[in-house]
C-alpha cells in the first residue's frame, strides 16, 4: 500500500496550481481591460480568432505534453526507475523539438487556411513561434509535475502571464499608435498583432524560468539517475514509442475536449458572413463581445484544471500499484474542493454580472450584452469544472479512449444544435445560440465522463454534501449578495466599492453555512489548499468547536517538550510547523 500520507499531498499541490491558476487568469481580466480599451471590440474579434487557431495547434502539437509526460513518468519514479524517467524526459525533448518546429511553420505559412477572418491572420503568424517554444516549456512542466512538485510550474505561469500583460498592453498600444491616422479597421488589426507579442514573450519568460530551475537541480538529477542501476534500461526506440502511444490519446482526447470554442467561433463566422451576410467588422465586433464573457466564466475552472493537473500523476501511481481504494479516495477529495469552489463561484457570477463586467470592461455600447451573456454562461462553470476533473481521471486510470469518445458524442450534439438555430432561429440572438451551445457541450461532458468513470473505477460520487448542499448554500449566498449590492450602489453609486462588499459577505455567509450544514469535515479542510488557516478562522469566530488537531509526529513532540502543559500556543505552532513541512516542495528531495 502506499505511503497516504505523502499520496494525499496531492490535494496541497492541487492548491498551489489552483492558485496560480486564478492568479493567472485574474491578471489576464486585469490586463484585457486595458487591452480591449486601446484595440476595442472589434480587434478583440481579431486577436481572439488568431488566439483560437494558434490554440487549436498547440493542443495537437504540445499542450497535452505536461500531462502525458507526468503520468509515464511519475509512473517510472514510484518504482524508483530514475534512469528511465530521465531517458522519457529526454525523448520528450527531442519529441517536441521535431513537432513543435513542424507545427510553428505550418502556422505561419498557412495562416490563411487557419482562420476565416482575413484581417486575423497577421496576429496569428506572430503567434506561430511561440508553439515551438510552449513544447518545451511543457516538458519542463511535466517533469517537475511527475515529481508532484508544483511550485515551479505555478512561478513559471505567474512569471509568463505577467510579462505577457505588460508587452501585449504595451505593443498594441505602440502598435495602434504608430497606425494613427489610418482607419479604425487597420489600428484593430495593429493592435491585435501588438497583443500577439505580448504571449510570445511570456511564454518565452517562464521557458527561461523552467530552465533556470531544471539547471539548479541538475546535480540532485545526476546523482540519482547515477545511483540507479538495479533496474533495466529502456532503449530510446521503446521509450518513443511508448510516448507517442501515451501522448497520441492524450492530444485526441484534449484535442476534442477544447476544439469545441475554436468550431464554434468559426462555425459562427461562417454561417453569420457566408449565409446572413454580415459584415467581417460586425462579426469580430460580436465575437470579441462573447470571448470576454467567456473569459470571466473560465476563472473558476482553473481550480478544476489545476486539481485534475496534480490528480494524474497520484491516481496513476496507485492505480498502477492496484491501490484502488486510494485512487478512489483522491477523487472523492478533489470533486469535493471543486464543487466546494466551483458552484458559489457559478452563483456569484451569474448575479453580479454587470457589476464584474463593469470593473473589467467598460465598453458602454456593449456592456449590456456581455453582462447577460455572462449570467447565461455562469451555469457551465459547474458542469466545465466537473468534466475537467472526470478527464483527468479516466487519463490516470489507463481510459485514453473513453474522454475522446464523451468528447466526440457532445461535440457533434452541440454544433448540430447550434446551426441549427443559427440558420433557422431569430438573428438578434445569435449570441446567445452560441452560449446555450457552449452550456450543451459542457453538460454533455460532465455526464458522459461521469458515466465512464464508474463504470471503468467503480466509482459513485456521494451526493448530498458535495452538490445538494453546497448547491442550496450558494443560492441562498446569491440572493444576500445581489440585495446587498443593490442597496449598497443605490446609497454609494460606487460599484467597485458595493461590488467589493457585497463578495465579502457572500463568501462569509456561504463559509457559514457549509461548515454548519456539515458540508465539509474539519478533517476535509485540513486537506484542502490553505485548510488549516480557514479551521483557524473558523474557531476564533466560534463557526466550529475548537478541538487539538496534531500530526501524530507532533503529539509526541509536544508530549516530550511540554509533558504537563497544554497551550494553545504551542499547538498552533505546531500545527503551523506540520503544513509547512507538508508544503516544502520547491526543490527535489534527494
Amino acid at each position: 500500500m502506499p505511503n497516504n500520507k505523502k499520496n494525499d499531498g496531492f490535494i496541497m499541490q492541487a492548491g498551489i496550481l489552483a492558485t496560480a491558476g486564478i492568479i493567472v487568469r485574474i491578471i489576464g481580466l486585469l490586463y484585457n481591460s486595458p487591452l480591449v480599451a486601446i484595440i476595442g471590440d472589434e480587434g478583440k474579434g481579431y486577436y481572439n480568432a488568431a488566439y483560437l487557431a494558434y490554440s487549436i495547434v498547440l493542443l495537437v502539437s504540445s499542450y497535452s505534453i505536461p500531462s502525458a509526460i507526468s503520468k509515464v513518468i511519475a509512473q517510472r519514479l514510484v518504482v524508483k526507475e530514475y534512469r528511465n524517467a530521465h531517458k522519457i524526459f529526454q525523448c520528450a525533448l527531442i519529441y517536441v523539438l521535431v513537432v513543435g518546429g513542424i507545427a510553428s511553420l505550418f502556422v505561419f505559412f498557412g495562416a490563411g487556411f487557419l482562420v476565416e477572418m482575413e484581417n486575423a491572420i497577421p496576429a496569428l503568424q506572430v503567434l506561430a513561434p511561440t508553439i515551438f517554444l510552449s513544447g518545451i516549456l511543457g516538458v519542463l512542466r511535466g517533469y517537475f509535475q511527475a515529481h508532484r512538485s508544483m511550485v515551479q510550474t505555478s512561478v513559471s505561469q505567474i512569471l509568463e502571464q505577467i510579462l505577457n500583460a505588460f508587452f501585449s498592453v504595451g505593443m498594441a498600444y505602440l502598435l495602434v499608435k504608430g497606425a494613427a491616422g489610418k482607419d479604425a479597421t487597420t489600428q484593430a488589426v495593429y493592435g491585435a498583432t501588438g497583443g500577439a507579442i505580448g504571449t510570445g514573450v511570456g511564454v518565452l519568460t517562464g521557458l527561461l524560468f523552467m530552465l533556470g530551475i531544471y539547471a539548479l537541480n541538475r546535480k540532485t538529477i545526476k546523482r540519482r539517475v547515477d545511483r540507479d542501476s538495479s533496474h533495466k534500461d529502456e532503449t530510446y526506440g521503446q521509450i518513443f514509442k511508448m510516448i507517442i502511444i501515451v501522448v497520441t490519446p492524450f492530444i485526441l482526447s484534449t484535442c476534442i475536449y477544447n476544439v469545441t470554442t475554436y468550431l464554434d467561433n468559426t462555425l459562427y463566422q461562417k454561417i453569420m458572413m457566408g449565409v446572413k451576410g454580415i459584415e467581417e467588422t460586425i462579426v469580430a465586433t460580436q465575437t470579441g463581445v462573447l470571448s470576454k464573457s467567456i473569459q470571466i466564466s473560465n476563472i473558476p475552472i482553473a481550480l478544476a484544471s489545476a486539481v485534475a493537473t496534480a490528480l494524474i500523476p497520484g491516481i496513476s501511481s496507485d492505480f498502477a500499484q492496484g491501490y484502488l481504494e486510494g485512487a478512489k479516495s483522491k477523487v472523492a477529495k478533489s470533486m469535493k474542493v471543486t464543487m466546494m469552489i466551483s458552484i458559489p463561484a457559478a452563483v456569484g457570477i451569474g448575479v453580479l454580472a454587470k457589476p464584474i463586467m463593469l470593473v473589467l470592461y467598460n465598453q458602454p455600447d456593449t456592456i449590456d450584452l456581455a453582462s447577460l451573456l455572462l449570467s447565461v454562461l455562469a451555469v457551465s462553470v459547474i458542469f466545465y469544472a466537473i468534466s475537467t476533473l472526470s478527464n483527468a481521471v479516466l487519463q490516470s486510470i489507463g481510459k485514453l479512449n473513453s474522454p475522446i469518445i464523451n468528447a466526440g458524442i457532445a461535440l457533434v450534439i452541440q454544433t448540430a444544435v447550434m446551426a441549427v438555430m443559427l440558420l433557422y432561429m431569430e438573428e438578434r440572438y445569435s449570441l446567445y445560440y452560441y452560449a446555450a451551445a457552449i452550456i450543451i457541450y459542457s453538460f454533455f461532458m460532465c455526464l458522459l465522463n461521469g458515466i465512464s468513470v464508474r463504470r471503468h473505477l467503480g466509482y459513485h460520487q456521494e451526493i448530498d454534501k458535495t452538490f445538494v448542499r453546497p448547491l442550496v448554500a450558494a443560492a441562498i449566498m446569491g440572493a444576500i449578495v445581489f440585495g446587498i449590492y443593490q442597496g449598497l450602489y443605490l446609497l454609494v453609486h460606487i460599484n467597485i466599492l458595493a461590488l467589493a462588499v457585497s463578495v465579502a459577505v457572500g463568501t462569509a455567509v456561504y463559509f457559514i453555512l457549509v461548515i454548519r450544514w456539515n458540508a465539509i469535515t474539519e478533517e476535509e479542510m485540513r486537506s484542502m489548499p490553505k485548510g488549516y488557516m480557514l479551521i483557524n478562522i473558523a474557531k476564533k469566530t466560534g463557526i466550529i468547536k475548537k478541538t487539538e488537531v496534531l500530526s501524530e509526529k507532533h503529539k509526541k513532540k509536544r508530549k516530550k517538550e511540554h509533558p504537563n502543559k497544554n497551550n494553545n500556543k504551542m499547538i498552533e505552532k505546531l500545527n503551523k510547523e506540520y503544513v509547512e513541512e507538508k508544503e516544502d516542495d520547491f526543490w527535489l528531495d534527494d
